[in-house]
C-alpha cells in the first residue's frame, strides 16, 4: 500500500509515517498542497492523507483539482478545523474521510486501510470502464462483448492505465512501470506514443465512444469521460 501525506508539520507528518510505515504502508510525504498536487498526478497511491492547512495550495484546493482531473484516489482529510462545514464541504469536493486534528494515530492508520481496500484493489481480477472489460486472470480484453488481441506490452500498458482509475499518467511514468526504464532514463524514442496508437487502433477505433484520452501537458488516460 502507498498513501502520499501532504503535511506541513514536521512532528505530524513524521508521526504518521512512522504509524503507516508501522502498519506495512509506503509512504510519501509533500510540505505543501502544490507539492502534494503534483506528487498525487505523477505517481499512483493506494490513499492520499491531506491536511487541509496547507502553504500554496491548501487541501481544498488540492482535492478540487485532483477530482478536476478526474483522480480518484481515496482522500482521507486531516484539520484542525472541527467545524461541521468544513467537514461537509471537504466530503462535497470529494473527500473519502474526514478526522479533525488531534487525532490517534491508531485511528488514522485504520481509516486508511478501509480506504484502501474500498478501492478498487490492484489484484482485482476483473475491471470493467464502460464497455471494456479486462480480465487480469485470463488476460483476456473485451469491447462491446467482442474479445480484443493484445500484445504482451500493450495489454500491460492497458492494465497500468485502467488501474490508475482514471488518473492522466505521464510518459516518464509509464517508462518506468510498462516499460521498467530507471527513473529519469529516457529512451529517446517514442515507444510511448507508438504503442498508444497501436492501443487505439485496436481498442477505440472500432467504436464510436471512446475510452483512451490524450490529457494535454499531463499524460494519457483511460476512462469513459474526457
Amino acid at each position: 500500500m502507498r498513501v502520499l501525506v501532504v503535511e506541513d508539520q514536521t512532528k505530524i507528518a513524521r508521526a504518521l509515517e512512522t504509524a503507516l510505515a508501522a502498519d506495512g504502508a509506503e509512504v510519501v510525504i509533500a510540505g505543501d498542497g502544490d507539492r502534494g498536487l503534483q506528487l498525487a498526478l505523477e505517481s499512483r497511491f493506494d490513499v492520499v492523507v491531506l491536511d487541509i492547512m496547507l502553504p500554496g495550495l491548501d487541501g481544498l484546493e488540492v482535492l478540487r483539482e485532483l477530482r478536476a482531473r478526474h483522480h480518484t484516489t481515496p482522500v482521507l482529510l486531516l484539520s484542525a478545523r472541527g467545524e461541521v462545514d468544513d467537514r461537509i464541504r471537504g466530503l462535497d469536493l470529494g473527500a473519502d474521510d474526514y478526522l479533525p486534528k488531534p487525532f490517534v494515530l491508531a485511528e488514522v492508520t485504520a481509516r486508511v486501510r478501509v480506504l484502501a481496500r474500498r478501492a478498487a484493489p490492484a489484484d482485482a481480477p476483473r475491471l470493467v470502464i464502460a464497455d471494456l472489460s479486462i480480465d487480469f486472470l485470463r488476460h483476456e480484453v473485451k469491447r462491446g462483448g467482442h474479445r480484443i488481441d493484445l500484445t504482451t506490452r500493450e495489454l500491460r500498458l492497458l492494465t497500468y492505465l485502467a488501474r490508475a482509475n482514471g488518473r492522466a499518467c505521464p510518459r516518464d511514468e509509464l517508462h518506468q512501470q510498462v516499460w521498467d526504464y530507471a527513473p529519469g532514463y529516457d529512451p529517446g524514442t517514442n515507444v510511448v506514443q507508438v504503442a498508444m496508437v497501436r492501443l487505439r487502433e485496436k481498442l477505440d477505433a472500432p467504436f464510436k465512444r471512446k475510452l483512451i484520452h490524450t490529457v494535454f501537458a499531463e499524460g494519457y488516460a483511460v476512462r469513459d469521460t474526457p
